[in-house]
């Protein structure tokens, strides 16, 4: 502690997380005593740059050519029950849209799935559609919930849309909801992680393995695969106070690391977000947080098509 004329100053070298918390200081004399009490947060150096002007990323995104080898790029969202990937899903399409947009039912926070078949979602706006489209899958369980093997043969574009998840017992080749001959288009391009920020600490080993198993399928296909990590609001005060503040947060930081030693996805593949839950009006931050998560994926599963077509046509040689 330092002293500047009236003021006082108070000092922690080296803080850590516990450093965090509500501090008084009480000064005491013949004449009686004083106290004053300040709120202290931990806040780290901006470690990674986020543009917090929509507007940019939203015109790069309109205006995104696409290859020709594709319609569109396919992402399949997968993750814990109640971590928010429908909730992803809306949160897109109201960015898209301009207001508040629930195409997608959603179960965020809670224990029990809402998306029981396997669905597509488009995205367009007043101007036309977007060329990518999201796929949302069942919640994943320790023992229940979508199982491992459906959630590779959705990758692999085996799954068609409609097909009724059951948790004992996988797709199997002579349901009419099987593609024997998934092409490019029918593949997914990119497979993204929903998991929750506030809770990266509590998924026990099993459902690790279970999410590890199919990331070894997609790393088998080269396939990107990123995680989008909802819910900072909840495992940050500082960043539930001001959503800029979420590379400045050394929580996050530690949840985000957390989260790479666990799946084994580098933390440059690693994207913190939230998505609308209780707001009722737009909000650029959240919206250029999303962008921002969006674009960079976009750009991983364009560069997968092109690779992949590539050597398609050079096997074919």
């Amino acid at each position: 502690m330092g002293i500047e004329g009236t003021k006082f100053h108070l000092e922690i070298s080296k803080a850590v997380d516990s450093d965090e918390g509500n501090y008084t200081v009480t000064l005491s004399n013949s004449s009686g005593s004083t106290s004053c009490s300040a709120l202290v947060r931990i806040i780290i150096k901006e470690w990674r740059k986020v543009e917090w002007k929509q507007e940019r990323m939203l015109n790069s995104l309109k205006t995104f050519q696409i290859c020709n080898e594709v319609k569109e790029l396919r992402f399949l969202l997968c993750g814990p029950v109640g971590t928010g990937k429908s909730s992803t899903i809306n949160t897109i399409r109201s960015i898209f849209e301009g207001r508040q947009f629930i195409n997608c039912l959603a179960a965020a926070g809670s224990k029990k799935t809402h998306t029981l078949c396997y669905e597509q979602f488009e995205f367009a706006n007043e101007e036309g559609s977007f060329p990518f489209v999201f796929n949302d899958i069942m919640g994943a369980e320790t023992y229940s919930g979508v199982l491992s093997e459906d959630i590779i043969s959705a990758l692999k574009g085996h799954m068609k849309e409609g097909y009724p998840f059951n948790s004992e017992t996988p797709l199997f080749e002579s349901s009419p909801y099987y593609n024997k001959n998934p092409t490019l288009s029918d593949q997914m391009h990119c497979l993204v992680f929903v998991m929750p920020a506030d809770k990266i600490s509590t998924q026990d080993e099993k459902f690790n393995q279970k999410m590890k198993s199919v990331i070894k399928a997609a790393s088998s296909m080269a396939m990107p695969q990123v995680i989008f990590m909802t819910r900072v609001d909840l495992a940050c005060p500082l960043t539930q106070e001001n959503l800029q503040n979420v590379y400045k947060s050394k929580k996050i930081k530690d949840n985000m690391q957390k989260c790479s030693y666990e799946l084994g996805v580098p933390v440059n593949r690693i994207f913190p977000v939230l998505n609308y839950h209780d707001q009722i009006h737009m909000n650029e931050d959240i919206n250029c947080l999303m962008l921002d998560a969006l674009t960079q994926i976009v750009y991983f599963a364009h560069d997968y098509v092109l690779k992949k077509s590539s050597h398609q046509q050079s096997t074919c040689k």
